[in-house]
């Protein structure tokens, strides 16, 4: 008997192959079996014509568990043992179940990292993906009723079928987001620290200014500030390194070790020039910081809560910026300054208290070996496995989307950086992706150079003059910009990003012409504060988190690490310079200071608007389409997603292994 006989009849004895070994001894049914194999043995080859459709019941379809539905589909199941499959052009065999084909979707369709707004293509994937699948179920129902009592379905009966699957399919793969566990929880939480340290640095500078070495000169201070940006670029370049060769536990301990020396060297200085040195070290934590916690928790996530974590290292940036205004009531005087600085090495001990609970990156360890034993016990740590069976199929999935990721092809280099020179040079051969490349380098500019870590860096320097107490207006703007951030989730949600862009860019534009007019007395002061606000909150709903996520969207995912090393290089680079300048162009402008940052922004509304391209590929319709497109050559059998929905393995974990050889000892 064949193997693609032997896997529709349900007879299959697992003798194949690697992959074939460890997935054949799922229990999954199928409304096939033995007596029908040749009625089904040609199978369903999806074509754009067949598959064009989102099924209408996809429409309105909300988020929730699907438990209830698969409990009663698999009640109902016919129970014929047989293994879902797709076969390859050149006769590979895949055996996955349709809910194990569309998280293998999933994985090779998003990169491994964790970027704010990546929620709607992650959802729109599942999506197209349920449609994909449940047409391929009805294709070969109606092939199978032809074939066995001469009369297919009808087309209403085709469109009720295909909305069903969809949901149900839909309902599975989405349980997934919903599976968080405890060990999960604990690695997020200690990675979203170091991003909130990163935001504490942003916004520490500003409150202790007037304190820190009274009489320092504009120039020393601002070097003080900008040497931040000036350790970032290195950090970054340094991370991608330590992540592939100590892994990205140990890099991340690593750049923790450097907060805490970054931090003691602020608060012990004695003068200005070790000021400026501690926050070169500080930003080569930050730097680095930026680079690991997207990589490694894109890593360990499903790539269905990858948005979600992107989101969550998003908060802790803006909640560390807010923080940073907060202490200074305790500590912006000349006898508490230091223990501003003291904060950056406590947050960091903590971070170092709880790294017994961060665990290694599974991609990483099974880049090194494939055959990794811890690998395959953290990822049953982190998605809640039972079965040794779903170990092995999540480790197949990240085995493969690692190779599809890799420049070249190879999956040693896990941090994505291996390849990046050969990266570089495809991305700016092909015309197409060198557009995309422009666009990246000019948000990034844009979004530095649009003035708002000015405002971060010295909102004390700004509010002088405009209200009683600077601290209080930094501290406004910073809650401002922790609620914008919400708004922001909503609107990446709902909105196409070239439109975040252009309403971002012009809303700043017009807050910068408000906050010039209010500075020249135009308007009054208060105005002037207001005005800063809805810059601020402006920038949080596109000009933030629109460029890195740009990046995630725009590129192939094999792209993605290398424009993203670009795109954090470019924009310290940028920020370097607001920081070292905005001083001495405040002096220089005065009133006038906004108006450079305006200029860029009207530039940038108008490069948007005429230029950079909208995400393509990230509708339900679009993600199809490019499904049928990936896989017109591949032929799907037993795709039969009620039958086979809700079904766990049925083999042993260890603990059975280890009470039925328990038992087998005291019979004997």
């Amino acid at each position: 008997m064949s193997e693609k006989t032997a896997l529709i009849s349900g007879e299959d004895k697992g003798d194949h192959g690697s992959t074939r070994r460890r997935a054949s001894r799922l229990s999954t049914f199928s409304r096939f079996g033995a007596d029908n194999v040749e009625a089904v043995h040609s199978g369903v080859r999806p074509t754009r014509e067949s598959i064009a459709t989102i099924p209408a019941g996809l429409a309105d379809t909300k988020k929730v568990s699907s438990s209830v539905k698969v409990k009663k589909a698999a009640a109902t199941a016919p129970r014929h043992k047989a293994r879902s499959f797709m076969e390859a052009p050149d006769g590979a065999i895949s055996a996955l179940t349709p809910v194990q084909m569309g998280r293998q979707e999933l994985y090779n369709d998003l990169p491994f990292v964790a970027v704010p707004g990546m929620q709607r293509k992650e959802r729109n994937l599942s999506v197209a993906f349920s449609a994909f699948a449940a047409n391929i179920d009805t294709l070969e129902q109606d092939q199978f009723l032809q074939a066995t009592t001469g009369k297919g379905m009808t087309a209403k009966e085709k469109e009720q079928r295909a909305s069903r699957m969809s949901v149900l399919l839909l309902g599975e793969l989405e349980a997934d987001a919903g599976v968080v566990t405890t060990p999960l929880i604990f690695t997020v939480a200690i990675a979203c620290m170091l991003q909130f340290n990163f935001g504490y640095n942003i916004s520490v500078m500003s409150p202790p200014e007037p304190f820190v070495f009274p009489g320092h000169s504009t120039g020393s201070w601002s070097a003080a500030t900008a040497a931040f940006c000036a350790g970032a670029p290195f950090g970054a370049a340094l991370a991608a390194k330590w992540a592939d060769g100590m892994g990205r536990r140990g890099a991340m301990i690593t750049t923790t070790w450097i907060f805490i020396i970054g931090g003691l060297i602020q608060a012990l200085a004695p003068s200005m020039l070790v000021v400026t040195l501690g926050r070169l070290v500080i930003g080569v934590a930050s730097g680095a910081s930026n680079v690991l916690v997207p990589i490694y928790l894109g890593e360990l996530a499903p790539p269905s809560l990858r948005g979600v974590m992107g989101t969550l290292t998003q908060f802790g940036c803006v909640l560390g910026i807010l923080f940073g205004s907060v202490t200074g009531f305790a500590f912006a005087n000349p006898s508490g300054w230091r223990w501003m600085f003291f904060v950056i090495s406590g947050i960091a001990m903590i971070q170092l208290a709880m790294a017994p609970f961060l665990l290694e990156s599974p991609r990483w360890l099974l880049g090194r070996n494939p055959d990794s034993p811890k690998a395959r016990f953290i990822i049953k740590k982190l998605r809640g496995f039972r079965y040794d069976e779903e170990v092995e199929t999540e480790v197949e999935l990240y085995i493969g989307a690692s190779k599809s990721q890799s420049c070249d092809g190879d999956n040693d280099g896990a941090s994505g950086q291996g390849g990046g020179n050969n990266a570089l040079a495809e991305m700016f051969a092909d015309k197409k992706v060198r557009l995309l490349v422009v666009s990246a380098i000019v948000l990034q500019m844009a979004q530095q150079f649009s003035g708002i870590n000015a405002v971060f860096f010295y909102s004390g320097l700004f509010f002088e003059g405009v209200i009683e107490n600077p601290l209080v207006g930094s501290t406004l703007l910073g809650t401002v910009n922790v609620l914008a951030t919400f708004l922001a989730l909503y609107l990446m949600d709902r909105t196409g990003r070239r439109t975040l862009v252009m309403w971002s860019s012009g809303g700043m534009f017009f807050s910068c012409v408000v906050i010039v007019m209010a500075l020249l007395g135009y308007f009054s002061k208060i105005v002037a504060l207001g005005a800063v606000s809805v810059y601020v909150i402006f920038f949080a709903i596109g000009m933030g988190p629109i460029p890195f996520l740009m990046v995630a969207e725009m590129f192939d995912s094999k792209y993605v690490t290398v424009a993203m090393g670009l795109s954090s290089q470019i924009n310290f680079t940028c920020n370097f310079l607001v920081g070292l300048f905005f001083p001495a162009m405040n002096e220089a402008l005065g009133a006038y200071s906004f108006g450079p940052f305006g200029v860029v922004l009207l530039l940038t509304f108008l490069y948007a608007l005429i230029w950079l391209p909208e995400t393509a590929g990230t509708t339900p319709e679009e993600l199809q389409a490019e499904l049928v497109k990936k896989h017109a050559g591949d032929t799907y059998h037993n795709m039969d997603i009620e039958g086979m929905a809700g079904q766990a393995p049925t083999s042993s974990d260890e603990w059975e292994l280890a009470l039925a050889a328990m038992a087998e000892e005291e019979g004997v």
